[in-house]
């Protein structure tokens, strides 16, 4: 096999696997037909079992009739068992080519969004009336299944949130991938900065310096986002909210010590001495507080009246 004899098998090659994908939805569509189909045959299969078990002959006869009781109970379960299989095979199957085809336009995370929103509704609906084809109560599961969702939820809880932060990042689009951002939070214990590589249903991967980060979603929605640079660090202040420094108070001059006595002089008259000074006498008669010149001139007036 020569060169050009390969590319042409290539090509060809190439051309059934797009035509494959083209018919695949089909596929899937007819498979939910054939579900459609199945649930209907087993509702009649059950209506006609019911009819035969009645006493003497039935009112009305249908194209089942032939096959007797038994034989249309077996029927009745074998076309809800072929209803369970061929619609979880068209709900992920659909889910997945609704994945493929918005995958280009929207982005990896939103499709993979819209296919796992898919794939929830309808395996829930696939499950709901495969349990009413086998004629079992819904009410007690429903009951039962809120209970357990219920302490599922309290279980699994950071996990749920993050789910449903995912959904709200996704929704409201802070950042891109590809967007260099800045993540300021308490709980990621300061700024983060980095590279968006992938925003997924639980976590957002940030390519850093030291490499890649994955942080929860829910940190991510009750953090501080913008560009790299916008968000300041919570270990630096800037001058302006620090405010102007507070000027120095001038510091006032010691007071001088009073002059000692010197031997042999006769200590100075107490009454002479400023208040506040040591030997001033103290008492009600004699406040400590300063005074004014008139006010000691005064006050020596009463204490040494003239002769």
């Amino acid at each position: 096999m020569d060169l050009q004899e390969r590319r042409q098998l290539e090509a060809a090659r190439d051309h059934v696997a797009k035509v494959r994908a083209r018919t695949r939805p089909w596929r899937y569509i007819f498979a939910l037909v054939l579900a459609i189909i199945a649930a209907a045959i087993s509702v009649q299969a059950r209506r006609t079992a019911d009819l035969l078990v009645l006493p003497g002959e039935p009112k009305t006869t249908t194209w089942l009739s032939a096959l007797g009781q038994s034989g249309n109970r077996i029927l009745e379960y074998g076309t809800a068992v072929a209803f369970f299989l061929l619609g979880g095979a068209a709900t992920i199957g659909l889910g997945n080519k609704a994945r493929d085809i918005l995958q280009p336009s929207v982005g990896s995370a939103h499709a993979g969004i819209v296919r796992f929103a898919v794939v929830l509704a309808g395996g829930l609906a696939t499950i709901i009336i495969t349990l009413q084809l086998f004629s079992i109560a819904v009410t007690q599961l429903v009951v039962g299944g809120a209970l357990t969702g219920v302490l599922v939820g309290i279980a699994a809880q950071q996990s749920l949130a993050n789910v449903f932060a995912g959904i709200v990042l996704l929704m409201a689009r802070p950042f891109q991938v590809g967007d260099t951002i800045g993540i300021r939070s308490g709980a990621l214990s300061g700024l983060i900065e980095g590279t968006v590589s992938e925003v997924s249903i639980a976590y957002v991967r940030l390519e850093t310096e030291n490499g890649p980060i994955h942080l929860p979603n829910s940190q991510v929605l009750a953090a501080a986002v913008g560009p790299a640079g916008a968000v300041p660090s919570p270990l630096v202040v800037s001058p302006t909210a620090a405010g102007p420094a507070p000027a120095a108070a001038p510091r006032a001059a010691p007071a001088a010590p009073p002059p000692a006595a010197s031997p042999g002089t006769a200590p100075a008259d107490p009454a002479a001495l400023p208040p506040g000074v040591p030997g001033t006498p103290t008492g009600p008669e004699r406040p400590t507080a300063p005074q004014s010149p008139g006010q000691q001139a005064a006050q020596r007036d009463d204490d040494h009246p003239a002769p």
